[in-house]
C-alpha cells in the first residue's frame, strides 16, 4: 500500500533541515517565512518565477540561502474569500506529492490573509492522507517514484496557532481517511483474492470497532427466499454472502438509518457475457459494497451518534453450466417474480433482495443503496456526478447537499410511471431490463418496487467509483466514492 504520514500538530516548530511547506493566498505573503526563511529567498524566487499564490500553483526552492530547511515549497491557495472545504483537501493533496520521498516535513498552515479553523486544518490533513494513497501490493519491482510512495511513514508536523483544536478535529478526519482507503483497497483488489467470503470477512473485522456483524450464508438466504440474489451467484463456484453490519451509536429507541451496497466481486455478465475488452475492470463491480463498508468503518471509528445498518450483497457472476439463463424466472424475497432478460443486469437482482431484507428486518428511517449499476448513467453524466434517484425529496435534498459539501456530487434523475411500464413482463411481475433507452432510470424503477413506502435513494456510481479522473486527493483507479459523501450526510442530519 501507499506510504502514510505520521501527522502531528504543533503551535511552533524548530526546523533543522528537511522540507518546509508554506501556504500562500493570492496577494499575500507566504506563511511562516520569517521563521523558516529569514533571508527572503522565497520572496526573491517568487518574484523571478512570477508566483502569486494562485490555487494549487507551487514554488519549489532548493537549498535556500540562510534558511533552516533544505527545501522550501510554497503552495498557492487562491483567493482567500473563495476558499472551500474541498480547496483545503486539494491543498493537502498537493502537499502530499511534494512530501513524497522525504524523511520529514513541516507545514505552516497559518497563511496571512486567512483565518484558519480547526476543520480547515483537519481537511488539509485528510487531503494529505488521500493524496498519498496508491495500491502497489502486488508489485515486486518498483520505480523510484513507486518506492517513494511505498516507503515508511513520513513524519509531518502541521504548525498552527490552533494546534490543540486542530488535533481534535483531525481525529474525525483520520476515521474518514481510514474508511475511504478501505473502500479503495477493496475495489483495487483482484477478484481471485477478494471473493464473497473474503469480502464478508472484511465486514466481520469491523467487530473490533464495536460494529455488530452477521454473515448470512447461502443456506440461510435460501430459507429467506432470496432467489433473485442467489440466481446471480449460481454460476460461480464461490458461494454468496449477505453481510449485515449494525452500528448502535444512537439512542436505543431510535430507528436506524440504512445503507445497502451492491457487491458483485466480479461480473463476467454471466451467460449474457461481456465483451473481452475491459472486462478486467469488472473486479470493481463491488464499488457500492466497498463504499458501505468504508462508511461503516468511519462511523464506528469516530463513534458516530447514530444507529446505522449497512448491508452488503456479495456474489460473483460467472457463466458455468449451472448459471442462470436469459428467460429464467425467479421469485424474489418479496414474493414478486422477475423474468431475467439479461444476466448482465445482475446488480439489481442482488439489491432487490437486500433492500427487502433490510426493510423487513430493521424498519429503517430510510434506505440508500449504492451500486456500479449501469453504463447508461455514465452516458448521461460522465464521471463527475453520480446518478441520484429517490422517492423522497427530503432525503434527496440532504444527499445532494452532502455531495456539494464533499465534492462527491450527485445529479437527480427522474422516476415515473411511464418508465415503470418499460419493465413490465409478459410472463412475470417484471423483467430485469427495460431495453436500450433510459437504462439507468429503468434500473432505478426496478429497485423502487422493493422499498414499499420507506424513504429511499439509489446512487448509481458506475462513473465515479472507479476509473474516474484523478486529482489532488485521488491518484488511484478506485476513488472510494461515497464514503465522505454519506459520512457528511449522517453527520449533518442524523446525529442530533
Amino acid at each position: 500500500m501507499a506510504s502514510t504520514f505520521d501527522i502531528g500538530f504543533a503551535k511552533t516548530a524548530r526546523i533543522s533541515g528537511g522540507l518546509a511547506i508554506l501556504l500562500q493566498v493570492a496577494g499575500e505573503a507566504a506563511a511562516g517565512t520569517g521563521d523558516v526563511d529569514p533571508d527572503g529567498a522565497v520572496e526573491r524566487a517568487a518574484g523571478i518565477a512570477k508566483f502569486t499564490g494562485k490555487a494549487l500553483k507551487t514554488l519549489d526552492v532548493l537549498a535556500p540561502h540562510g534558511a533552516s530547511a533544505d527545501r522550501i515549497v510554497v503552495i498557492g491557495l487562491g483567493e482567500a474569500d473563495k476558499l472551500t472545504a474541498h480547496d483545503w483537501l486539494k491543498a493537502g493533496g498537493a502537499a502530499a506529492t511534494k512530501i513524497r520521498g522525504t524523511d520529514k516535513a513541516t507545514v505552516y498552515l497559518d497563511a496571512p490573509g486567512v483565518t484558519l479553523t480547526a476543520t480547515n486544518a483537519a481537511d488539509f490533513a485528510l487531503g494529505m492522507q488521500l493524496g498519498a494513497y496508491s495500491f502497489d501490493t502486488y508489485k515486486t519491482k518498483k520505480t523510484d517514484d513507486e518506492e517513494a510512495k511505498s516507503g515508511k511513514a513520513v513524519k509531518v508536523t502541521l504548525v498552527t496557532a490552533g494546534a490543540s483544536a486542530a488535533k481534535k478535529a483531525n481525529e474525525v478526519s483520520e476515521a474518514v481517511a481510514e474508511g475511504v482507503i478501505l473502500a479503495r483497497n477493496l475495489v483495487n483488489e483482484p477478484a481471485n483474492v477478494l471473493g464473497p467470503v473474503e469480502f464478508a470477512d472484511k465486514a466481520k473485522a469491523l467487530e473490533k470497532l464495536g460494529v455488530e456483524v452477521d454473515i448470512l450464508t447461502e443456506r440461510e438466504m435460501k430459507k429467506l427466499g432470496m432467489a433473485a440474489l442467489l440466481g446471480v451467484a449460481q454460476g460461480s463456484v464461490r458461494p454468496p454472502r449477505l453481510a449485515v453490519m449494525h452500528w448502535k451509536g444512537g439512542k436505543e429507541k431510535d430507528r436506524p438509518i440504512a445503507f445497502i451496497g451492491k457487491g458483485v466481486v466480479f461480473d463476467s455478465g454471466g451467460i449474457s457475457i461481456k465483451q473481452a475488452a475491459g472486462m478486467e475492470d469488472m473486479k470493481g463491480d463491488m464499488g457500492g459494497a466497498a463504499a458501505v463498508i468504508g462508511l461503516m468503518h468511519t462511523l464506528a471509528a469516530r463513534k458516530a451518534k447514530a444507529n446505522v445498518v449497512g448491508i452488503l450483497g456479495l456474489v460473483e457472476n460467472m457463466p458455468d453450466g449451472n448459471a442462470q439463463r436469459p428467460g429464467d424466472i425467479v421469485k424474489s424475497m418479496s414474493g414478486q417474480t422477475i423474468e431475467v432478460i439479461n444476466t448482465d443486469a445482475e446488480g439489481r437482482l442482488v439489491l432487490c433482495d437486500a433492500l427487502w431484507y433490510c426493510n423487513e428486518t430493521f424498519k429503517p428511517q430510510f434506505m440508500v443503496n449504492l451500486a456500479t449499476l449501469t453504463g447508461a448513467v455514465m452516458v448521461a453524466l460522465g464521471s463527475h456526478h453520480a446518478g441520484l434517484f429517490s422517492n423522497d425529496d427530503t432525503l434527496s435534498g440532504r444527499l445532494t447537499a452532502a455531495g456539494l459539501a464533499t465534492n462527491e456530487r450527485l445529479w437527480r434523475l427522474p422516476l415515473g410511471r411511464e418508465y415503470d411500464k418499460m419493465i413490465d413482463s409478459k410472463f412475470a411481475d417484471m423483467k430485469n431490463t427495460g431495453g436500450r433507452y433510459a437504462g439507468a432510470i429503468t434500473a432505478a424503477q426496478f429497485l423502487q418496487r422493493f422499498v414499499k413506502d420507506t424513504p429511499w435513494a439509489h446512487l448509481d456510481i458506475a462513473g465515479t467509483a472507479l476509473g474516474s479522473p484523478t486529482d489532488e486527493i485521488n491518484q488511484s483507479w478506485s476513488s472510494g466514492f461515497g464514503v465522505r459523501l454519506l459520512d457528511e450526510m449522517v453527520r449533518a442530519n442524523y446525529e442530533g
